[in-house]
């Protein structure tokens, strides 16, 4: 797995005030802990740590993290223009590698600034097929990791939230090209997509928050490591205690062969 774009990787991390990084990373943190937590009760967190911010400045730090998607305002979050699809898995039983993947996107804390990690991740047995890591939260970082990911195989369903980086053209009709259907979250609903959640507090909790990465390329080697721990050799308990890797190849050896 490939983490991140050349031309990105030498203009380093996007900026922001130290006040407001230093806000950014406990929004973070209590995110991670809480995702059901939206703008104002995070606000009222802050508060309560000694951090009197307004709810305004909060909802801002939230859009710059990628978090609006998850919060979103009366209306979609779509772009103009973007079609949004129905969510195609409400009940469905989650029984084989491959029946569904999904994407997301998260944001990463760094002393400098900040940067986001995009992974693709096989539902059924949590294997990571694809990263990237961006600057920037345009779609470009998105379509290179779907690119890898879709070289590797196809999915029945592709799933993601209704972020413009998954409701743009570019994105749906890579996926639908690939014959793969396409399911977005409802809004707010941020467990449509639990498994892809789990993943980003088991990357925080296990790596990112533990070993304080300071710089964009240590971060880049510090997520390839970890990720090639969490596919090949972390035991998952709701997998028997195999590791996904172990699950999702298996899986896959028993798809009918392509012509």
């Amino acid at each position: 797995m490939v983490g991140l774009g050349r031309a990105t990787y030498y203009r380093g991390p996007a900026e922001e005030s130290a006040d407001n990084l230093a806000l950014m990373r406990l929004i973070d943190e209590q995110y991670t802990a809480c995702p059901f937590y939206g703008s104002r009760r995070i606000t009222r967190w802050l508060v309560r740590r000694g951090h009197p911010v307004n709810r305004k400045r909060v909802q801002r730090l939230l859009r710059v993290m990628g978090l609006e998607a998850i919060h979103p305002k009366p209306k979609l979050s779509a772009g103009r223009g973007h079609k949004v699809y129905p969510y195609l898995l409400r009940g469905v039983p989650i029984d084989r590698v491959g029946q569904v993947w999904s994407a997301d996107i998260t944001y990463l804390p760094l002393p400098g600034g900040f940067v986001y990690l995009a992974a693709t991740i096989d539902w059924f047995s949590r294997y990571v097929v694809a990263w990237r890591l961006s600057n920037t939260l345009d779609g470009a970082f998105c379509r290179d990791m779907l690119d890898e990911a879709l070289a590797a195989g196809t999915p029945e369903v592709f799933n993601t939230d209704q972020g413009v980086q998954f409701t743009a053209g570019a994105w749906v009709e890579r996926v639908e090209a690939a014959g793969v259907r396409v399911s977005m979250d409802g809004r707010g609903r941020c467990l449509d997509n639990v498994f892809v959640e789990r993943l980003w507090r088991t990357v925080k909790y296990e790596d990112v928050f533990l070993r304080g990465y300071e710089t964009v390329p240590a971060l880049e080697k510090g997520l390839a490591a970890y990720f090639t721990f969490y596919n090949e050799a972390r035991l998952h308990q709701a997998l028997g205690y195999k590791t996904p890797a172990e699950v999702y190849r298996a899986g896959r050896s028993k798809e009918p062969a392509k012509v």
